[in-house]
C-alpha cells in the first residue's frame, strides 16, 4: 500500500472515530477548509482517545499505561511501530505541519488521569484548572490551526472551553452517579448542604439542583464572555469556535425548571448540524 493512501486511511479513520465518539466537535470541523479540518480532526480523534481510556479500562493501572504511551508518543520516545497507530500518525503530522505546541498534549493527558479514579473533584478551581487544558486547550489548538495564536484568541479559547467543559460536566452527571464519579465540585455541594451519597442516588430534589444551578450559572457567565470575545478575532478562525452555539442551546435546555440533570438527555445529530449550520450563517461567526 501506498504512502498516500496510508496518510488517508488513516484520516478517515481519525474522522470515523470523532464523528462516533465526538459528533459535536466532528459536526463543527465541516465547516473548516479541508486541510486545516484534517489536522483538528487529528487533535479531535486523540483527545477522543484519551478521553475514553476510563471507559475501556477496569483498574487505573493499564489506563495510565495507555496514557503514558501517548506522553512517551509525543516527547519522542514512542514504544513500537508508531506509524501503525492511525491516530498517532496523524497527530504527528498536524503538530509537523501547524507547528502544534506539544505541552498543551501533555498536560491534557495529565488531567485526564484524574478520570481513572473515583477521587471527588475538590473545588471550583480545581474544576477550572482540569477544564481549561482538556475543554479550553482544544479550543486553542484549534484556533492555532486556523490562525496566527493572540492573545485574543487565547482569551476567547479559555472561556469557551469553561463554558463547554462546565455543560459537559452537567451533561455527564447521570453517567457519572451511575459509576460513583463526581465532577460536580466537593465545595459546591458542602456550600449547599448536599453529601456526595445524594448525588450517587440520581434524584433531582430541590436540594441536589442547588449546586446545578450554581454550575449552570459559572458557565453561562463563561459563555456571555465567550460571545462578546468573537467579534475581536479574525473571521477565519471563528469557525473553531462554533461549538458555542451547541453550549448556548445545551445550556437553555439545562436551565429550565422541568429538566432533570440526573436524566440523559439526548440530542439528534441532525438538530447538531442544524444548529451549527444556522449559526456558521451569522454575523458573529463571520457568516
Amino acid at each position: 500500500m501506498s504512502g498516500t493512501q496510508t496518510s488517508k486511511d488513516s484520516a478517515g479513520f481519525c474522522a470515523d472515530l470523532v464523528r462516533t465518539h465526538d459528533f459535536a466537535r466532528y459536526a463543527a470541523t465541516l465547516f473548516m477548509p479541508a486541510v486545516e479540518r484534517r489536522a483538528l480532526l487529528a487533535v479531535y480523534a486523540f483527545n477522543a482517545e484519551i478521553s475514553r481510556v476510563r471507559e475501556q479500562v477496569s483498574q487505573p493501572l493499564p489506563g495510565e499505561m495507555r496514557m503514558q504511551w501517548w506522553t512517551d508518543l509525543l516527547e519522542g520516545a514512542g514504544h513500537g511501530d508508531v506509524e501503525g497507530n492511525p491516530v498517532a500518525a496523524e497527530l504527528l503530522l498536524a503538530i509537523r505541519d501547524f507547528h502544534l505546541p506539544v505541552e498543551p498534549l501533555t498536560r491534557l493527558i495529565d488531567e485526564h488521569q484524574f478520570d481513572l479514579y473515583n477521587d471527588p473533584m475538590p473545588s471550583m478551581a480545581a474544576l477550572e484548572g482540569y477544564v481549561t487544558d482538556t475543554s479550553s486547550a482544544l479550543f486553542s489548538l484549534g484556533a492555532w490551526i486556523a490562525a496566527r495564536p493572540s492573545e485574543e484568541i487565547d482569551h476567547l479559547a479559555r472561556h469557551t472551553g469553561l463554558a463547554q467543559g462546565i455543560a459537559q460536566v452537567i451533561a455527564a452527571l447521570p453517567r457519572d452517579a451511575a459509576r460513583r464519579q463526581l465532577f460536580v465540585p466537593l465545595q459546591l455541594l458542602q456550600q449547599h448542604g448536599v453529601g456526595i451519597e445524594e448525588v450517587f442516588s440520581g434524584r433531582q430534589t430541590p436540594k441536589t439542583r442547588a449546586p446545578i444551578d450554581q454550575l449552570i450559572g459559572e458557565a453561562r457567565g463563561h459563555l456571555t464572555t465567550a460571545i462578546g470575545l468573537l467579534g475581536a478575532v479574525p473571521p477565519d478562525v471563528r469557525p473553531v469556535f462554533l461549538p458555542l452555539a451547541l453550549v448556548r442551546r445545551d445550556l437553555e435546555r439545562m436551565s429550565r425548571a422541568d429538566t432533570d440533570p440526573f436524566v440523559p438527555q439526548a440530542t439528534s445529530r441532525l438538530r447538531t448540524l442544524w444548529t451549527l449550520w444556522r449559526s456558521a450563517r451569522s454575523v458573529e461567526f463571520g457568516g
